[in-house]
């Protein structure tokens, strides 16, 4: 509770220092206890609303935040925009606040003239008879010009004299006792109405039945109730039961009760004490023990005999410069002035007290239950982040660690793999050399499964060669194929089978379960592209009749077809002749002497010997003569003619299929000696076609490989965005909790 007290302006001139003690005394109201604690928690409930409305964008921006996982739910959301329309409820309903007392008795016992007093100003009619016929709230209004407001409607009607005040309000013919007026009076001309205080007048209890009406339309808001009494008579049961139905109706409700027309008592001064004893004695009773509404200590301060008429008199002439205690006042004026003086500073900080804790108290409360509530959102928020941040950094660690596992036995596995490659391609080059080699030998095998019409003229033969051709490229396939395939594609198979089962460790589960599909793998068949066609283009067949014991067959047969030709055609004018030792120039070294070989030696001597014979028939004669001579000519022509019959019969024999035969083997060594040389290269194309396979197969997967790194990149990125937008978020909801 605060206790502050601010002096309030003094605007009237105080001639003596009694008068400036007495309205020192006035000033120092405690209703500016109310305004300091109305001030204070308005500003409080502003600064709650900035910090709710702030808690509030924080959560929906949160919360609408896609790049994270839920740290705030929708019922937090909307739980805490709950709060911010309270709390702006709030807001405006403390703004409107101010401290009530209303003023209940019997007709004519001056309720009226005791708010004018009050007010230090004739504001509300007042007098004998029933002046006041509705209910009259007074309160300030910051202009200058008093006026009514009069229920459900919003009409502002002028007054400037107490007269219209009263005629107005008894002009209006749908007023009743149930009804209210609204009296805004200036506050430049009453003090009292500067501290949000709002005075409500009633109409005299007695006149009418509808109670309970009034108190639950005037009564459940105030602050303060104000019993006015008649001195010269005794508490009535009319305003007991009046009180009983609101002490019902609210918590121990604040009452105070003035017995007015003291200044009766008087005219009697040796009957005034007992007097005042048996109605102190009534009132304590009716406080105490009907209410029980305080104790017995406190009633004295509850209860007053005052004089309203004669404080609003003396109030009235010192605002107009004269003396207070001038005019026809009874005797005793200034102890029932004091009196009143301490039904106000009472009555003050009664209501002042009472109206910050009936006004501000549940609030206050509320507004620690949301602040609370606040906290612990947002407590639960930094808790939630913070819980996220910890996984996105054994995420980040996690996703780290597997990458530079990934790296490291990349590495190891394409050195290994690369080891198996070359390994295996090696191993299919010397499988297929060999398998090829040993097809070159069983060549005439294949040739002689050849079976076509021939016939020696160059059309069939052309076509016969084309056809060959195509049976020799299609059986060696055939035959590599079946020593070679199956062996070289079961390798092949056994490597890519090692390759994905070294390098699955390295793909996520889901991947691993689907390498298969991903690295399609095609069914793997060698190629042996021998090109016979082209190999053998520059063949060219013998199929003429050669006699087996002629010279030039004897020749071959000793010397070889090649040199035979080089022989028969004249080899001694082709035999390198000794060049120059002397060097055509000084800087260029002089050429070796070639020396001849054994054959070349064999045929100078056998052309030499042919030609000896060729140039004289004489030399055939002697040589006839010796022969004849030594053998007789019985055996020279059995020989002749055994040579004749051999000859015969050869030629009857060279037939179309000897000439096909001829024809085979001569391809067959022309052919072998062709593919002899493209074994090396043969080979080398097989392994290079293994290599490419296997090549491709290690670049699948290793761009399975790239993508999961790729993935734990962009992961361990989106963990460091996460965690750094996480960071903010945590630094966030520690500042606003």
């Amino acid at each position: 509770a605060m206790s502050l007290v601010f002096p309030r302006p003094n605007t009237n001139a105080v001639h003596s220092k009694k008068d400036k003690r007495l309205m020192a005394e006035v000033n120092a109201s405690p209703l500016k206890h109310f305004v300091t604690a109305k001030k204070k928690i308005n500003g409080i409930f502003e600064q709650l609303g900035a910090y709710i409305k702030e808690s509030s964008s924080f959560l929906e921006d949160t919360h609408k935040n896609d790049d994270l996982d839920p740290v705030t739910t929708e019922e937090q959301v909307q739980e805490v925009r709950g709060y911010l329309a309270k709390v702006a409820g709030i807001g405006e309903v403390l703004a409107r606040r101010h401290m009530k007392v209303v003023f209940f008795g019997r007709t004519s016992n001056g309720k009226s003239s005791v708010i004018n007093a009050m007010l230090c100003d004739k504001v509300l009619p007042s007098g004998i008879g029933h002046t006041t016929n509705c209910f009259l709230r007074v309160e300030g209004t910051d202009g200058n010009e008093a006026f009514l407001l009069t229920e459900g409607s919003e009409e502002r009607k002028s007054i400037k004299t107490v007269n219209q005040l009263a005629h107005a309000l008894h002009q209006d013919e749908d007023l009743d006792a149930g009804s209210l007026v609204c009296v805004m009076w200036p506050k430049a001309k009453c003090a009292l109405l500067r501290d949000d205080l709002v005075l409500v007048d009633s109409p005299g209890i007695d006149v009418t039945t509808e109670l309970d009406s009034w108190i639950d339309k005037f009564c459940l808001d105030a602050d303060v109730f104000v019993l006015v009494a008649n001195s010269e008579s005794t508490l009535m049961q009319t305003e007991k039961s009046f009180f009983h139905k609101v002490n019902e109706r609210l918590s121990s409700p604040n009452i105070f009760i003035l017995n007015n027309r003291w200044d009766a008592s008087a005219s009697e001064p040796e009957y005034m004490e007992e007097v005042r004893r048996q109605h102190m004695d009534r009132c304590t009773n009716f406080l105490v023990d009907e209410l029980g509404v305080v104790d017995r200590a406190q009633a004295s301060d509850r209860i007053f005999f005052v004089s309203a008429k004669e404080v609003l008199q003396a109030r009235v002439q010192k605002a107009q410069g004269m003396p207070e205690a001038g005019g026809a006042l009874a005797e005793g004026f200034q102890a029932r002035m004091f009196e009143f003086q301490n039904f106000e500073r009472r009555f003050e900080e009664c209501i002042s007290q009472s109206a910050v804790k009936t006004k501000f108290e549940q609030h206050t409360v509320r507004a620690k239950q949301i602040s609370e509530a606040l906290r612990r959102i947002m407590d639960s928020v930094h808790i939630a982040a913070q819980e996220q941040r910890v996984y996105c950094l054994d995420t980040k660690e996690d996703r780290q660690d597997r990458l530079e596992f990934i790296d490291k036995q990349l590495d190891l596995l394409t050195m290994d793999c690369k080891a198996k490659i070359k390994k295996i391609t090696e191993e299919v080059e010397r499988q297929v050399s060999n398998a090829m080699a040993e097809e070159i030998r069983k060549l005439h095998v294949l040739v002689d499964d050849f079976h076509m019409d021939f016939h020696p003229s160059p059309v069939v033969l052309k076509v016969y060669k084309n056809e060959l051709h195509r049976h020799i490229e299609e059986g060696l396939g055939k035959n590599m194929s079946e020593r070679c395939s199956t062996s070289i594609t079961g390798a092949l198979q056994a490597t890519q089978t090692d390759m994905i089962e070294g390098l699955k460790p390295l793909l996520p589960s889901p991947v691993r379960e689907q390498v298969d599909k991903l690295v399609p793998r095609q069914c793997f068949s060698l190629s042996y592209d021998l090109a016979c066609d082209k190999l053998c283009s520059d063949f060219q067949e013998d199929i003429g009749f050669h006699f087996s014991l002629g010279w030039t067959m004897l020749v071959n047969r000793f010397l070889g077809p090649k040199n035979t030709r080089r022989a028969l055609m004249g080899y001694n004018d082709q035999v390198p002749r000794p060049l120059a030792l002397t060097p055509v120039s000084t800087s260029m070294p002089p050429f070796p002497q070639s020396s001849m070989t054994q054959e070349e030696l064999m045929v100078s001597m056998v052309t030499g010997l042919a030609s000896l014979t060729s140039r004289t028939s004489m030399g055939v004669l002697v040589v006839g003569g010796v022969i004849w001579k030594a053998v007789g000519w019985r055996l020279i022509a059995l020989s002749v003619g055994l040579y004749g019959l051999l000859y015969i019969y050869e030629r009857l024999t060279w037939t179309t299929k000897a000439k096909e035969r001829a024809f085979k083997r001569q391809f067959v060594d022309y052919a072998s000696e062709k593919l002899q040389l493209i074994v090396s290269y043969t080979g080398s194309n097989c392994s290079h076609q293994v290599q490419q396979e296997l090549a491709g197969v290690f670049a699948q997967l290793c761009q399975q490989v790239d993508v999961t790194r790729q993935n734990l990149e962009d992961e361990i990125t989106d963990m460091n965005s996460k965690i750094e937008l996480l960071d903010s978020l945590q630094s966030k909801a520690k500042l606003l909790r």
